[in-house]
């Protein structure tokens, strides 16, 4: 191959390469409509897709595009002092395989968004009120944390366990998007103490380097929710 045609070789190889790679890299499946609205009443029966089925087109309506689930504030008044409304395909059928949701946060003073994770989608949260110390952490271990005020935002990668604080003594509230319809959301703590059937107390006492009463106590606040 004569050196002048090698960049353009490159560059298809490249461009191919890319192509094969979007569908494996993007949080959801891509369309292959203008859009798939959620048919919830068919999964009473035996089917069972990675998603949901799709209502014929014929049979949407503006309504199945539309919420105002995000427009009414959270009750944060809880153990953590945070409550997180959701906007994705279980109650916003027209999201349906658009690969997009979004959430609410509203925060106590001082409340907290405890150590969780999307194993689904990239995050990036927008503060609206208030401001809020994040940061999550990388599988090498390493914390990036800083304070975000409001009209800021922070993003939060791929699966890695992060959290949110608010650091002051007002109420805070801040939107989150996803690349994702159904993101999902695994918070550390209720992993190890409140899975269904348990976590075996001697494992989370050895790896946490605890005492197994220690480690029952902490179970005996995260009840199953099985």
């Amino acid at each position: 191959m004569a050196p002048s045609q090698l960049p353009a070789a490159l560059f298809a190889a490249c461009a191919v390469f890319l192509t094969l790679a979007v569908p494996l890299i993007a949080g959801d499946p891509d369309m292959l409509q203008d859009f798939c609205v959620a048919d919830y009443k068919s999964l009473k029966g035996p089917l069972r897709l990675n998603g949901f089925p799709c209502k014929r087109p014929e049979n949407a309506t503006a309504n199945d595009f539309f919420s105002n689930v995000l427009a009414k504030p959270g009750n944060p008044n809880n153990t953590v002092g945070s409550a997180v409304t959701a906007a994705n395909v279980e109650n916003l059928p027209g999201l349906n395989t658009l690969g997009v949701s979004m959430s609410r946060i509203d925060y106590a003073p001082w409340g907290i968004n405890p150590p969780h994770t999307h194993p689904r989608a990239t995050e990036i949260i927008f503060v609206l009120e208030g401001s809020l110390d994040v940061g999550f952490v990388t599988t090498g271990g390493y914390l990036y944390g800083r304070t975000v005020c409001k009209g800021e935002i922070f993003v939060f990668p791929r699966g890695l366990l992060h959290f949110q604080k608010n650091n002051g003594g007002a109420p805070a509230m801040a939107i989150s998007a996803f690349n994702s319809q159904l993101p999902g959301t695994q918070s550390l703590a209720v992993a190890l103490f409140g899975a269904s059937p348990p976590v075996p107390t001697d494992v989370l006492a050895r790896a946490l380097q605890i005492d197994g009463g220690v480690v029952e106590a902490i179970k005996s606040k995260f009840p199953t929710n099985y």
